[in-house]
């Protein structure tokens, strides 16, 4: 038990060097953009790697009753989540779970999304991915329509074929 504390020791000091001993100063994973946002690198997002920071201070959050399924549970307590922007003015209202500060953590990511499409317009990493699944889907569809179209095309060759021709006789 104590060489598995040891070594995670070691590799806790030995991530900390490599993620925050890399820029004295300014921590690598904070990058200044020439909007004067700072961004974040999300590691462990293997998605997302390049969204704003959110400033809390340009953060107005409110709790109310949720909706929809759940009964009791849902109409009585205080968990829905909306956090608005003030600079922009972008609502995003999060009611996924029960629990409040899941909710909180989930608007802020949704937000900070948001922002991310807001500020880098058709540039922004969400926009591009979905033009990519968006095309994806095209071409699928595309395989499939012509996969079928072969079919009909063959069944009915292989029809004409078995059907007896009258040669008038």
């Amino acid at each position: 038990m104590s060489l598995l504390v040891l070594l995670s020791s070691r590799m806790l000091s030995v991530s900390r060097q490599v993620v925050w001993g890399a820029a004295p100063g300014l921590s690598p994973l904070l990058t200044p953009t020439t909007s004067g946002l700072t961004r974040v690198l999300a590691f462990g997002k293997k998605d997302l790697t390049d969204l704003p920071v959110l400033n809390e201070d340009e953060l107005e959050e409110q709790f109310v009753r949720g909706s929809g399924p759940g009964g009791q549970a849902t109409n009585k307590t205080n968990n829905c989540v909306v956090l608005k922007h003030i600079p922009t003015g972008i609502v995003v209202k999060c009611h996924e779970t029960r629990s409040m500060e899941t909710n909180r953590k989930r608007a802020r990511e949704i937000m900070r999304q948001k922002l991310d499409v807001e500020y880098k317009g058709e540039l922004s990493e969400l926009v591009i991915k979905k033009k990519e699944s968006s095309l994806k889907k095209q071409q699928k569809r595309r395989k499939v329509n012509e996969n079928l179209e072969r079919k009909r095309l063959f069944k009915e060759s292989l029809a004409k074929d078995s059907k007896p021709e009258n040669d008038g006789v």
